[in-house]
């Protein structure tokens, strides 16, 4: 089944690569034998349905979180292997998603208030006389 990452973009289910294993944490009777644990790969290099600007703004994003071009997530949080699926699912959307969204406004630069800058200066000299109080009186 496809993936919708956004209204614009769906990624093809013959590039999600699925992999199950043993999940840590509680289990019930048949916990030593169930797959339950989820790891879900899409390859961003070798996508088809990336244009090259999305496909770069990816990689520059996700660089960190991409092992050879493909991002990973897994999801081991339910003990069912189908909910787990889902939320696998639903972190890469988030993954893909975030990182291909519009970056934020940029932030103006402003100067600190005077009142911001005389609280500063006044919280700097309780912190002195404090640190002047601790020390050893002069030897005479």
């Amino acid at each position: 089944m496809d993936l919708e990452v956004s209204p614009g973009l769906t990624l093809p289910a013959s590039e999600l690569g699925w992999r199950f294993s043993r999940s840590s944490g509680p289990g019930g009777q048949h916990v030593n034998t169930s797959d339950s644990r989820v790891e879900l790969s899409w390859s961003v290099a070798d996508s088809a349905v990336l244009s090259d600007d999305q496909r770069q703004m990816l990689l520059v994003r996700l660089g960190r979180r991409l092992v050879g071009g493909v991002l990973t997530v897994t999801a081991s949080e339910q003990r069912s292997q189908l909910r787990n699926r889902g939320i696998a699912r639903r972190k890469l959307a988030e993954v893909v998603s975030a990182g291909l969204a519009p970056d934020g406004p940029r932030r103006r630069a402003t100067k600190p208030t005077r009142g911001s800058d005389r609280r500063r200066l006044a919280a700097k000299e309780r912190r002195s006389t404090t640190k002047q109080q601790r020390r050893r009186p002069p030897a005479e």
